[in-house]
Formats: structure tokens, sequence, C-alpha cells
């Protein structure tokens, strides 16, 4: 079947590097004037998938795929921005990931103390006013990784023009016990009654309490699954999978998604 995208690499084809830029360019203010300003996510999900994938594609140590793929999150940062997205969480480590390799995990948390400080000196975080809020299973990770996790949170509370969650040692299964665990104290406490426990109850114990649950989440990779991801907040997202992997991830990608969450009728179960 011809679609947009085949239809995009056919007319790509033999054409200069810069003949094919300035095609994508036009391509890209193409779907930029079609999305509604007024009704973007206010607060999107993304499963960044395919990191390894995309090195071993290209021959490379699949450890560098994730650097490129730290690297594709600063332009999809921007480009939420640009549409006035105001909330982003990303999935960089679940639980289940540390039963890979030692010698990658190591490498995943060393990428992740060393991107934190960089933008701790860089200032990105500060020019733009992003709340970085770290969730997951934090006393599960390196001691110098906890303590520029710390960090960046506490420079960053006050801001409120745009938050990003990164979800490290996370699972969200593992995310609705802990909210199971705290509701339980409290009941223990006489701080809480069984009776009272409702929906907004484990809300407000859940690591996103404060804020409203995923509009959209996207999946990179080809896989049409949301792997323990968000399961109590996605219980009415809508989703979106391509076939690209994360480093691969363009910005065309991005607009596609926005526009298919704007042609979707939301019910919330009405």
């Amino acid at each position: 079947m011809l679609n947009d995208k085949n239809l995009f690499k056919i007319l790509s084809m033999g054409m200069s590097s810069k003949l094919a830029d300035s095609f994508t360019k036009l391509y890209e203010k193409a779907l930029l004037d079609n999305i509604n300003r007024n009704y973007v996510p206010r607060h999107i999900g993304i499963i960044m998938d395919g990191n390894r994938r995309y090195a071993q594609q290209l021959g490379m140590d699949p450890k560098l795929g994730h650097y490129y793929g730290k690297e594709k999150l600063y332009e999809v940062l921007e480009w939420c921005m640009e549409l006035g997205i105001k909330i982003v969480t990303v999935y960089a480590f679940s639980t289940e990931n540390f039963m890979r390799g030692k010698d990658e995990v190591i490498s995943l948390m060393n990428l992740f103390e060393e991107s934190i400080e960089k933008e701790l000196k860089e200032g990105r975080i500060h020019k733009n006013r992003i709340k970085v809020k770290i969730i997951g299973r934090r006393e599960l990770l390196p001691k110098n990784l906890i303590e520029k996790i710390e960090r960046i949170e506490e420079e960053t509370k006050n801001y409120n023009d745009y938050i990003l969650n990164i979800a490290i040692a996370y699972g969200g299964r593992e995310e609705i016990i802990d909210a199971i665990k705290k509701i339980a104290q409290d009941v223990l406490e006489n701080k809480l009654s069984i009776n009272d426990i409702n929906e907004e109850t484990v809300r407000k114990n859940l690591y996103t309490a404060d804020l409203p649950d995923p509009d959209l989440i996207l999946r990179t990779s080809g896989e049409e699954r949301i792997s323990n991801f968000l399961l109590w907040q996605s219980a009415y997202s809508e989703l979106y999978f391509t076939d690209v992997y994360w480093p691969s991830f363009s910005k065309i990608d991005f607009l596609k998604a926005i526009l298919s969450y704007q042609r979707r009728e939301r019910r919330f179960g009405r």
C-alpha cells in the first residue's frame, strides 16, 4: 500500500541531501499547518523503545543506541514545547531492565548520571523552566545517581512552565503496590477509614499524584503494548504506535502522532 510514509521515501530517492532536507521541511510545515494548537495533549507519555536495535542495525555497540536515544529526547522535548505540550513522562528504565547484562545496566546508570549533570551545568532546564521529577523505586539505583536526582529535583521544584517525569527503575504494577502500601499504612495509623478509600485515594498515592493522566501514550519500535508503563494513569489514554526505532523518531513522526490524536473522539467510557 502506498501510504504517505512510503510516498515520502519514493519522492526522496535520488535527491541530493540539500534537496531532501528542503522536502522534509516542507512536509513538516504542511503537518504543522494542520495541527490545532488549541487541542494538543496536556500530557504525553513516551515509551522510548528500540535503542539497542537501532545500534545493531547500524553495526554499532548496542550501548551506543542509548546515547543516541538520550539525544533524541532533547529534540522531542523541543517539539513538545513548540506545540505547547506542558507535561511529558518518558519510560527510561524499567524494573525489569535490571535483568539485562551487568555491563549494559552500569552503562545506563552512568548515562543517566552524566545526563543529569550535563543538564545542571548547561542550564537548559533552567532556561525553559522545566520541573524535573524522577519516578520509580529510586532506592534500587546507585547512590551517586540518587544524589544527582535529588539535586535536579531540588533545583527545579519551583518551575511550572513544563514538567518532565523520567521513569527510572519504574514499573506500573510496582507503583500501584507502593500506593496500596501507603494507603494501608494510613489505615493502620487510623488516618484513613477503609470505607473512605476510593479512586482519588489511589491517585493521590501514585508517583504522578499531582498531575493529570496522560492524554496520549506513544511507543516507538513497532511493539504494540504498554509494557507496565503508567498502568493506572493510562486507563483512558489514546495509544499511538510507530514502527521507527526511538533514535530514528523524526519530527514528522511526532507530528503525525499528534494529528492522529486530534482526529480521535475521546469518550472516556461514555
